[in-house]
């Protein structure tokens, strides 16, 4: 390797330190920039259609319809929460009042079938009554000596998201009014002489993650849509409620949707106390589950690879791969994260990192497409 080449990558080593260290002692106010600048990439659609408005030779200015955007926003935060928190108050409610005796002779046949084909195998279910199972189960969360638990740790998570959804608003406002500000405060922050590959990394990057959130959000509607309709077919109820809910767990890939139906399983649940567990309620939950594996399956197969393959250019097989190492670095949330993190690595080895074979094999796609 020459001389330069050797100081190139010195360069980039000190700078990648450099910015592990600064990342590390402001992870906070990093993570309230990022989100921002997330927040207004996903804004940007609302910006370029409020930028139409046109009464007689009025149109509204960047900073009118950034604060616009930011409402849009809030009014559909307040329709899902206006669907939701209902719901699960009145199942809370249900549960509250729950008739113990009622439950435990509703499972009392499921549960004794249970217990003998254990026994098959050696495995002896508790010796106490299916009543107290259940009351001990379920009777715990909703005791009134917990209310002030309740109440002071909800208060203090709703202080802490406050903060957090403010910070982040403040800057996302900003952001949205003047489109290059993040990319300026960027190119402050490298040397002269990368400022047009920065430029370039960023340009693509913000593309291909507008792409990948436009992408996402066609996904989770159409699991969504897909719940709902499986759902109303068989006639559960609260059908809005669970694909609503389930196409927000499917944000975390491949898990989140068993989480979506264990919610489903128990809104009919406590929905249904009053039916006959054999012939009636244990069907229902059944259909519930089979709805979500099926909607599932579509997506994991058909649905979610075509569209992230399409949004941000890479095969199928990568994305799954960079869940995997996501989940094994973060959890839930690396899963989450994985796919826009790789976009950016991709971007930034595209521009920076070009003469490794293997830069050149992840990111062909990036170059046939003009990025």
């Amino acid at each position: 390797m020459t001389a330069q080449t050797w100081s190139r990558y010195i360069i980039i080593g000190l700078s990648a330190l450099i910015l592990g260290l600064i990342i590390y002692h402001f992870s906070t106010i990093i993570s309230y920039v990022i989100s921002a600048w997330v927040v207004s990439l996903i804004g940007q659609p609302f910006m370029r259609l409020y930028a139409r408005i046109r009464i007689g030779k009025w149109r509204p200015g960047s900073a009118l319809r950034a604060t616009m955007t930011l409402l849009t926003f809030f009014l559909i935060l307040g329709g899902l929460v206006a669907v939701f928190v209902p719901t699960i108050l009145q199942q809370a409610s249900n549960l509250a009042h729950v008739d113990y005796q009622a439950i435990a002779k509703t499972l009392e046949e499921p549960y004794a079938k249970v217990g003998e084909w254990l026994g098959a195998y050696g495995v002896k279910l508790p010796e106490n009554s299916l009543e107290a199972l259940v009351k001990n189960s379920l009777k715990g969360w909703f005791e009134p000596s917990r209310l002030g638990t309740v109440v002071g740790a909800v208060i203090g998570a709703v202080g802490n998201i406050f903060v957090n959804v403010a910070s982040v608003v403040f800057i996302a406002f900003f952001f949205l009014q003047e489109k290059r500000l993040f990319v300026n405060f960027i190119i402050a922050l490298v040397p002269a002489q990368y400022e047009t590959p920065t430029r370039e990394a960023i340009k693509d990057t913000v593309a291909l993650l507008s792409r990948y959130f436009s992408g996402l959000i066609i996904q989770l509607l159409i699991f969504a849509f897909g719940l709902w309709l499986g759902m109303t077919i068989f006639g559960i109820k609260n059908a809005l409620l669970i694909a609503l809910f389930g196409a927000m767990m499917n944000v975390i890939p491949y898990i989140g949707p068993l989480i979506g139906a264990g919610f489903g399983m128990f809104i009919t649940l406590s929905s249904n106390l009053d039916l006959n567990f054999y012939n009636q309620l244990g069907p229902m939950m059944l259909k519930v589950f089979i709805v979500f594996q099926v909607v599932q399956i579509l997506d994991n197969n058909f649905i979610q690879p075509y569209i992230f393959s399409k949004s941000v250019l890479a095969h199928p097989l990568e994305i799954f791969i960079c869940i995997l190492v996501g989940a094994q670095i973060g959890g839930a949330l690396g899963m989450i994260l994985a796919i826009p993190v790789y976009t950016i690595i991709r971007v930034i080895a595209k521009e920076f990192l070009f003469q490794f074979k293997i830069v050149k094999k992840l990111t062909g796609h990036l170059e046939e497409e003009g990025y």
